[in-house]
């Protein structure tokens, strides 16, 4: 009996040390606190302006919102902004944005409109002429064949770009070694455990035991983020217990038939899309 009450407190223990997100602070917390970020910029479902286009981001930054956006690299290492992993649905190309050279990515037009990819760089540079106070949650977009040596310069390119914006800016991602290459290269920066529920990965074909460490955010070990950014479904036991640690409480990606007062209400930032809310809440 004894043995086995220990073996709970033990495996109790290890869950609490793997779940813990990081020391609260409030100061780099405060321009994101209470505030409404446009997803990918803002658009209407009819794709005008295209989702992660300049016209898109411009819009979002002159009406006073936040924006979340998503960056990764083209074959040959340029930072583009860009949601999707395939060109597929976006663009009439097929195949993989890291397959694909700045070359040709650029040329290819977004939802069949005149706009095309744009470099991280021109995204910072439009968005800070509209309004350089606009604060950025920026996703570094990782998939898991992705080697440390290839993710450790992808983050360090996405923080030599942000230097040059004069905003208020924080990162996030899926993937905890993400965060945890932030955490080392970057402590001063605010960072976020991106997390869907243990559902939503698995129907993707993501396997039982790695679906569970991700929903259940147990590689906060490694990142010990500032924040965690949580689906529309029902918070887990995990993610509780970090918003009761004082984990800054981010939702995505709410839409107009969610209940949106609530969702002010429940979380300290909202990623939005297809509304329009007020820019700040809080």
């Amino acid at each position: 009996m004894k043995i086995l009450l220990f073996v709970i407190l033990l495996v109790a223990a290890l869950l609490l040390f793997a779940v813990w997100p990081g020391k609260r602070r409030d100061e780099l917390r405060l321009p994101f606190y209470g505030r409404n970020y446009a997803h990918r910029g803002l658009f209407g479902k009819d794709q005008c302006p295209p989702e992660n286009s300049l016209p898109a981001f411009a819009a979002a930054a002159q009406n006073g919102y936040g924006i979340e956006l998503d960056v990764q690299f083209t074959s040959d290492h340029r930072l583009v902004v860009f949601h999707d992993d395939t060109l597929d649905r976006m663009t009439p190309a097929k195949g993989f944005v890291h397959d694909m050279d700045w070359a040709h990515f650029s040329a290819l037009p977004l939802a069949g409109s005149e706009e095309h990819p744009p470099l991280f760089a021109d995204m910072l540079r439009t968005v800070a002429e509209a309004n350089p106070a606009t604060p950025l949650i920026v996703e570094i977009k990782s998939r898991s064949e992705y080697s440390q040596t290839y993710l450790e310069e992808l983050c360090r390119a996405t923080l030599a770009e942000l230097k040059t914006y004069p905003g208020p800016y924080c990162l996030e991602s899926f993937d905890p070694r993400v965060v945890g290459i932030v955490r080392r290269q970057a402590p001063e920066v605010l960072r976020g455990q991106l997390a869907d529920s243990y559902q939503s990965y698995r129907g993707i074909g993501v396997k039982a035991v790695p679906a569970f460490v991700f929903s259940h955010c147990l590689g906060n070990v490694l990142g010990r983020p500032d924040f965690i950014a949580w689906c529309p479904d029902e918070r887990n036991w995990a993610v509780r217990l970090c918003a009761a640690l004082s984990a800054m409480m981010v939702m995505w990606t709410a839409l107009p038939e969610h209940d949106t007062e609530k969702l002010e209400k429940d979380y300290d930032g909202v990623i939005f899309q297809w509304y329009a809310p007020k820019p700040k809440y809080k």
